[in-house]
């Protein structure tokens, strides 16, 4: 059996493109797992929600920022001092301004199919036992599990579930992790990675009782969904800065 991961496309139609062309390059898989937060920031969210809807034997989940956009919601973090407290005002009107935007490029058909979204998937390998997936953590889409994460807090994440292989993403940051009776992998992200430029999901084959898991990176046009951005969303600054902070921490 092959299973392809993917998550937090994020309204990146390119990088959704670039990694569908590698997966379709890679040969025939039997399902294909989106892990949420489909469409926010990015310069064309509803397109990216119609390719992924359309994808055969497609399971999809929410993402916390599918949740904010179908409920309100909005995630809430505590000044930390003096200095962040001078730009929180501006961060929050940008913040708002992608959201509302976002929810302009969308119909309500996006809406509705947004908010029916499940928040976990499973699957039973044969051989091999039970597979799940989640957005930030089983039960949370706004949890982080990191790659710097604790083992025994990642353990405990996982510990009410019937597994042993864990697939997330939320953090935008590649991981896979053997912790004993879990392997938690993170499969970073399709539209804003932070590791890396490149666009990443994971390919997964299981065989003989075992998975083997490929972290696989593509490479994108991001000048052009930057200018794209530019062209379509008034927050794209935000967008941008983010899109090119990888290559500023080399």
């Amino acid at each position: 059996m092959r299973l392809a991961v993917m998550s937090d496309i994020h309204g990146n139609l390119l990088g959704l493109e670039a990694v569908l062309a590698d997966l379709k390059q890679a040969g025939e898989v039997d399902a294909i797992w989106v892990l949420g937060d489909l469409c926010a920031f990015g310069s064309r969210p509803a397109e990216c929600v119609d390719v992924v809807r359309d994808l055969k034997n497609v399971q999809i989940i929410s993402g916390n920022t599918d949740r904010y956009l179908v409920s309100g919601t909005r995630p809430k973090h505590p000044v930390k001092d003096e200095q962040e407290w001078a730009s929180y005002a501006d961060v929050m009107r940008t913040r708002e301004l992608n959201f509302s935007w976002t929810l302009s490029a969308l119909t309500y058909k996006h809406y509705e199919f947004l908010a029916n979204l499940r928040g976990e998937l499973d699957l039973h390998a044969e051989g091999y036992g039970w597979v799940i997936g989640y957005h930030g953590a089983p039960g949370s889409d706004e949890y982080n599990l990191r790659p710097d994460t604790p083992d025994e807090e990642v353990l405990d994440q996982l510990s009410d579930r019937e597994g042993r292989l864990g697939f997330g993403g939320h953090t935008h940051l590649a991981m896979d992790r053997d912790l004993g009776a879990w392997r938690a992998v993170n499969v970073g992200s399709v539209g804003m990675p932070i590791d890396d430029v490149q666009p990443s999901y994971a390919l997964v084959t299981f065989e003989q009782g075992t998975a083997a898991i490929d972290l696989r990176r593509v490479s994108y046009d991001m000048d052009a969904a930057i200018a794209d951005l530019r062209d379509r969303n008034p927050a794209w600054e935000w967008v941008a800065e983010r899109l090119r902070a990888p290559l500023q921490s080399r």
